[in-house]
């Protein structure tokens, strides 16, 4: 199903904030310029909020509680202690709103 997370308007370049959508997980949602991603918003690792504890630098959003990092456009970590990739959501991008497709 196509679920709709924001409009582009609501990020800046180089912010991230959260979406709660009901009956899915907490979701994450990234601006760096022009290209928009999403994930899910929890650290595999502690459990912490990404988008409301951590910080984004480039294409890697550290956690912020204990410092792992992932790579948003695949989720997967890079760098300790986290060991588990996040879920990511390919971004659709219609006019000024932001969607993913939601299985």
């Amino acid at each position: 199903r196509r679920i709709r997370l924001c409009s582009t308007d609501e990020l800046e370049p180089g912010a991230m904030k959260s979406v709660d959508i009901d009956g899915l997980p907490r979701l994450a949602v990234y601006r760096l310029g022009n290209e928009f991603y999403c994930s899910e918003d929890t650290c595999t690792h502690g459990g912490s909020s990404l988008s409301d504890e951590g910080d984004l630098a480039g294409y890697v959003v550290e956690c912020g509680l204990h410092s792992g990092k992932f790579d948003i456009r695949t989720g997967e970590p890079c760098a300790p202690p986290c060991t588990e990739p996040l879920r990511t959501f390919p971004v659709q991008r219609a006019g000024d709103d932001l969607y993913i497709d939601f299985d």
